[in-house]
């Protein structure tokens, strides 16, 4: 696998497209990505709808097209996200359950349990309504008493991580229904200088929203040594 400097963030090459809920999803063996799921009363219906109408229309030229996004396309994309999206979600939208702090332990926990075994985590921030990360799945596949076991897909890790914290946090609130929003939002990593400013956005997302002292939030060793990288 060929790799940028020494840092281990491959460039992205053979991209797949996979299709979600409302969204399709751009995935690539060994990729790095900046994901952020969120509870599931987090946004107004009219954000989220304005939000996926005009993704839809960026998305569609280029498949129209039969290419890849344009960086001026993926950069328009972020930059909806980031006004449409995050700006609603830090400030607090919705009954924001990780506010509590059993529910943002129970929720970090989560993350952490199969880490270095499924995938690999660079940073992470779960904030009152939203979870932000930067995860790297085990690509390709491992042999088990002589049998070849593929590792786990980033929807895959993501659905448990919901399922989970899910049940355990209705339970700690004494409530059922809905928690997770079952849409999710995620960007392909293209290069260092991506992964870099990933990272950095989770980790100063608590202070961008106004947190002071949040305890849910942090870089990894593998996170640590990629940021050092200039």
């Amino acid at each position: 696998m060929n790799v940028v400097g020494g840092t281990g963030v491959p460039p992205v090459t053979e991209i797949h497209k996979r299709r979600g809920a409302y969204l399709p999803h751009w995935t690539r063996d060994g990729g790095w990505y900046a994901l952020t799921f969120r509870l599931w009363d987090s946004l107004p219906q009219p954000v989220l709808e304005s939000w996926l109408f005009e993704r839809k229309n960026i998305i569609k030229t280029a498949e129209q097209m039969k290419r890849p996004l344009s960086d001026h396309e993926e950069r328009r994309l972020a930059y909806l996200y980031s006004e449409k999206v995050e700006r609603y979600l830090d400030a607090g939208y919705g009954l924001c359950f990780m506010k509590d702090p059993r529910v943002a332990t129970l929720v970090q926990n989560a993350l952490f349990h199969f880490n270095e075994v499924r995938y690999s985590l660079a940073a992470w921030c779960v904030m009152p309504n939203h979870v932000h990360i930067v995860v790297q799945p085990f690509a390709g596949k491992e042999i088990t008493a002589g049998t070849a076991v593929p590792h786990a897909e980033l929807s895959d890790i993501l659905h448990s991580w919901k399922s989970f914290t899910s049940k355990e946090a209705n339970k700690l609130l004494d409530r059922s229904g809905e928690f997770w929003q079952t849409e999710y939002y995620d960007h392909l990593i293209r290069n260092e200088a991506d992964f870099r400013h990933s990272v950095r956005y989770v980790i100063d997302n608590p202070i961008k929203a106004g947190l002071e002292n949040w305890r849910w939030v942090g870089v990894t060793q593998r996170g640590t040594r990629i940021l050092r990288v200039r």
